[in-house]
Order: structure tokens, then sequence, then C-alpha cells
């Protein structure tokens, strides 16, 4: 079924507006909180959904049109009309969501921070910049789960002081030896770890951290005009990522506690983890493929706080007028140099 919410007012559809944070007609402007426009919305009747390979075939309830979307697509634009369109039946039961935090940053603000981040590159190739790059950017919410662990660990090490005694004219030197205990509890709440498997790892860690003051109840309204994925993998398949990085915190927090030694040496750690929630949550991500010199780059920015992750290309022609500029300089001045001596 897909779902395309209609203005009340004149039938055109409506999307989410980050700056408003509310339900904007794209035609007169009628502005509706979430929860008002989710109140007044009557399902549709079921679209025609038909299986095509790894693609499902779904009818454009504003025009039409089909609609092809992978599996793991919950939120899509028609191509031929443009309008949001909403895979309900991809979000029912265990795949629907729990929390979402809507999109803070909007596109226009997204296109100005990355036309900034890529103007700071001094060898960065102009086509980066060039309106067909830049109609690429996409606003995407991403699968994360949230967990919930308490954790303790008991850590017992060596450690050693030093101190001096003189007697007479002699001066010793004494090592002394200690025995370290340390038996702490902690507990983690909302440990985030992405469940998409088209976004790497790593850089959606560094996009963290996504600030849970705003995170909302999920309604299928935050997603309109915006594309949105379900999860690959389930909470118990990668929690193995959000373990290590407990184990990881609170083995900092016990040694942290550790001072006023000269050596210290772990001789035994015993780490327990308890999960006690996990919940399914999406979050906001800018995002840009593109490619140059024949490797794949990315753009990401936190759709929330606007933090940015990317690699820049560097102008092989940029970067040899660059040298060539720097070498006629320092040309110059030995010149100069050799023609006062």
């Amino acid at each position: 079924m897909i779902r395309n919410y209609k203005c009340p007012n004149c039938g055109s559809s409506m999307r989410f507006d980050s700056e408003l944070q509310k339900m904007v007609c794209e035609h007169c402007k009628t502005e509706k909180t979430v929860e008002e426009i989710e109140a007044v919305y009557a399902l549709e009747p079921e679209n025609e959904e038909i299986q095509t390979g790894e693609f499902k075939r779904y009818t454009c309830p504003s025009c039409g049109a089909k609609i092809l979307a992978e599996d793991n697509t919950v939120a899509t634009f028609c191509s031929f009309c443009g309008n949001p369109s909403l895979l309900e039946d991809r979000l029912n039961g265990v795949k629907m969501p729990a929390q979402i935090i809507p999109f803070q940053i909007n596109r226009k603000q997204a296109v100005e921070s990355y036309r900034n981040w890529c103007k700071q590159g001094v060898l960065t190739p102009k086509s980066l910049l060039s309106s067909s790059t830049i109609d690429k950017i996409t606003g995407i919410y991403v699968p994360f789960w949230l967990y919930d662990y308490e954790a303790s660990i008991y850590l017992e090490a060596h450690g050693t002081k030093n101190r001096m005694e003189r007697k007479k004219d002699i001066e010793y030197t004494y090592t002394d030896h200690f025995k370290i205990i340390r038996d702490i509890s902690d507990a983690y709440q909302k440990l985030p770890a992405d469940a998409s498997e088209k976004m790497p790892d790593e850089v959606m860690d560094q996009l963290e951290p996504f600030h849970y003051e705003d995170l909302k109840p999920f309604k299928m309204a935050y997603l309109s005009g915006y594309l949105a994925e379900k999860y690959d993998y389930t909470d118990k398949e990668i929690q193995e990522r959000v373990e290590n990085r407990i184990k990881s915190y609170i083995t900092m927090e016990a040694n942290n506690t550790i001072t006023g030694y000269m050596t210290t040496m772990a001789t035994n750690t015993d780490i327990k983890l308890k999960k006690k929630n996990a919940k399914y949550t999406m979050f906001p991500v800018w995002i840009l493929h593109y490619r140059y010199g024949g490797k794949d780059h990315l753009f990401t920015m936190n759709g929330q706080t606007g933090k940015i992750v990317g690699t820049r290309p560097v102008s092989k022609t940029k970067m040899a007028g660059w040298f060539g500029g720097i070498t006629t300089v320092i040309f110059f001045i030995l010149m100069l140099i050799g023609g006062i001596l």
C-alpha cells in the first residue's frame, strides 16, 4: 500500500518541513502538525503491488504511474509526478520504528553547507560544485537501533611506585608493588548502531552524536518528502558492535580511576553486559555519492546537527597549477636573494 498525504484544503501533496516541523502543502502552503494530518488522514484503498525480481512495483496514487522500489525502500518519490510516496506495508509489525528524529536541516541549508565544505578544499575539483552534482544531494532516514545496557567490570592490575631514601651519602631507590582492584558498574542508554547494509558503519559512527531531546514517537508523515529504508540487520545481528563499544567505555572508566602509579599492567579483567532494551529508530542524514578519477566519494551530513563527514577528491589540474605557482615564487625569491648577495 502506498500512502500519499493530501492537503485537506486543495488536495495537493504535503511534505514534512524541517524548518517549521510541520506538514506543508506544496501548492497552497497549508500547514498542519504531524498529529493533525495523521488524525484527519483517511487510508486510501490498497494499490497494486507486483513483485519484479528484487523490486516491487506500486501504482502512484497521484498520477497512476508505476513506481519500482527496492525491497528495503519505505519512502521514495514518483519519478513521473515527483510526489512523495510512502510504502506503508513495509513498516508493519516489527518493521515499524518506535522513534524518529525528524530532519532539522532543510535541503537549502544542506546544499549551502555542502558548497562551503567544497570551497574549504583548495584543490577540490570544480565538478563537485556543478548543478548536476548538487542536485543529487538526498535526505534519507537511516535505520538505527538504540540500545540500553547495564555493564560491570572487575579489574585486577599490578602497579608500581618508586620512592627514594638517602642514608648518609648513599641514595637508595625502592620499588613498591601494589595489587589494584576495581569493581565498577554503570548503565549505558541509547547507544546507536546503524542497521543499514548500504551505509558505511564508520561514517555513521562519525556522524554522531544525535541529540535525543528531539526523539519523537514514529509517525509515517515525518517521512513525506524524504527517502527512507527499513533495517537490514536485527538488533541481535549487530549488537556485538555495540557491546564492543561498551567494553571499551567501561574499561576506560576503570583505567581512569587508576592514578599515581609509575607503571600499571592489567592482570585480570572480567566484563559482564546485560542488554535491557533495543529500540528501532530512524535518524536523518543528507547524503551525496559522487565519482571522481575512477573512485567513489561520499558526502554525508547529520540532518539534525549539521555535522559533516566526507572525503574531498583532489583535482590533478589544480594540484599541478598550485605546485607550479609555488615553484615559480620560490624561483624568483632565490633569484632575488642571489642578486642581492
